[in-house]
């Protein structure tokens, strides 16, 4: 007797597959921050002593960035954090649609990210192993989102 994939399964290998990517991810978050410093955007930024003393320089910065609200590192954390929870949200069937919808959006906010990072490393004070970092990084955010909003489908007959 043949064995035949059916979507389900083929869906829940691809969950899992994805949940291990970003259980993996969300560890590097924690293991090796400084992976992920340049993809944070400098505008979500604020000092990253956040002491309320700061310089008026300081306080000019904060005023043109009103999204900096955490530090660079507490960004960091925080998308670990969220990553390791939609690891877990994928491999449940039940949760499995609105993680996706999620991861998918998540892997958009990212895209952002990549898109600073590139323009900061073709910039004046960018370096030649940024650019092909970061060259490679960005391109990369469109087959995740894609794999990330194909498990909105989790399950579902396509008309065969």
């Amino acid at each position: 007797m043949a064995f035949h994939w059916s979507s389900t399964a083929t869906q829940t290998l691809s969950a899992a597959a994805l949940s291990a990517l970003l259980l993996t991810s969300a560890m590097k978050h924690f293991r090796d921050p400084g992976f992920y410093r340049q993809v944070v955007p400098d505008y979500l930024c604020r000092d990253e002593h956040g002491s309320p003393a700061a310089p008026p320089a300081s306080a000019a910065v904060a005023s043109t960035r009103p999204l900096a609200v955490m530090t660079r590192d507490e960004w960091i954390a925080l998308s670990g954090l969220v990553e390791a929870g939609a690891a877990v949200g994928l491999l449940i069937p039940a949760t499995r649609r609105v993680t996706a919808t999620g991861v998918a959006a998540l892997f958009g906010v990212f895209l952002s990210g990549h898109v600073d990072a590139i323009r900061r490393a073709y910039g004046p004070d960018g370096s030649p192993v940024q650019r092909k970092v970061h060259t490679v990084r960005l391109p990369l955010q469109v087959p995740l989102i894609l794999w990330a909003w194909s498990l909105r489908n989790a399950g579902r007959r396509t008309g065969s």
